[in-house]
C-alpha cells in the first residue's frame, strides 16, 4: 500500500490529493476560491468587532447589501 492510498483511507480522497500538492498548487487552488467568493459579492472589508473596546458605532456605517460602501457627497463649490 503506498502512501496516497494511506492517506486516502485517513482523510479521504479530496483531503489527500490537497496534502499532496506542492504549495505553488495549493496557492493556485486557494486564489480560485478567492475569485469565486469575490464574484459571488463577497467583501475583503473586514467586519467591525462590537465587543472591542475601541469600536466606535458612531463612526462605524454598515456595508450596502451589495457589499459596497455608501456614495459620499461629492463638494461642487471652490474650497
Amino acid at each position: 500500500m503506498d502512501r496516497r492510498q494511506q492517506a486516502e483511507e485517513l482523510v479521504g480522497a479530496e483531503w489527500a490529493e490537497w496534502y499532496f500538492m506542492t504549495p505553488q498548487e495549493r496557492w493556485a487552488e486557494s486564489m480560485k476560491l478567492w475569485d469565486i467568493y469575490l464574484s459571488m459579492g463577497g467583501t475583503l472589508d473586514p467586519e467591525p468587532d462590537t465587543q472591542s473596546p475601541f469600536f466606535d458605532a458612531e463612526e462605524w456605517r454598515a456595508l450596502y447589501g451589495h457589499g459596497r460602501p455608501g456614495v459620499r457627497v461629492v463638494r461642487r463649490g471652490g474650497v
